[in-house]
């Protein structure tokens, strides 16, 4: 119960990190330079490492450790969540590769990418981290791991909302268009009708 509080407050601080770095300086480049300065980059990367960070800083002793070998779930659990983050690591390295590091760090716009797993999905390298979360939480249970994975759709949903804009206003009736035929995270959830700008 002591760590509730600590935590509680990291995280509303993180979350307000978050919407100053995406909502307000990423807009911000993006509206009047059409790209990320880099230290806009190393302040979205910055986000990413100090969540990351939080299951290290918060989580039980023995929630996690490099060097144990027992997983403390069910053999059926642990499989499921060693094979949810496997596949997460995966979609994020595809994803990656086929986009280019200088467009997944918002360092060039041009063109609309609409092949490999963008065509499934408008935003893989959000999916596959989120695979990968729930695959740890599974992993290693617990209250703070069941926080880490709502935490993470947040910042990555804060993040999706201000690529989206600046996707729409770079390639207008495009990008609608692939909004239309391509669901923002999985087809079932999140897919936009319209995009509105």
């Amino acid at each position: 119960m002591e760590v509730v509080i600590p935590y509680l407050i990291s995280v509303l601080l993180l979350l307000f990190a978050a919407f100053v770095v995406f909502r307000i300086i990423v807009r911000r480049d993006y509206r009047e330079r059409g790209r990320l300065r880099p230290f806009t980059g190393f302040l979205e990367l910055l986000v990413w490492l100090v969540f990351v960070s939080v299951p290290s800083i918060y989580n039980p002793p023995d929630w996690w450790s490099p060097w144990t070998a027992e997983v403390p779930v069910s053999t059926v659990v642990g499989i499921v969540g060693l094979a949810l983050t496997t596949a997460g690591i995966v979609v994020v390295a595809v994803a990656m590769a086929g986009l280019g590091m200088s467009k997944t760090f918002g360092q060039k716009s041009e063109g609309l990418l609409q092949v490999g797993l963008y065509r499934a999905c408008r935003n893989p390298q959000i999916v596959g981290g989120a695979l990968m979360v729930v695959g740890v939480g599974l992993l290693w249970p617990s209250w703070f791991a069941l926080g880490w994975v709502v935490l993470y759709g947040c910042i990555g949903h804060m993040m999706v909302m201000t690529e989206e804009e600046h996707l729409r206003r770079v390639h207008d009736e495009a990008y609608a268009a692939y909004c239309e035929r391509v669901p923002r995270y999985v087809g079932f959830l999140s897919r936009t009708r319209k995009a509105v700008a």
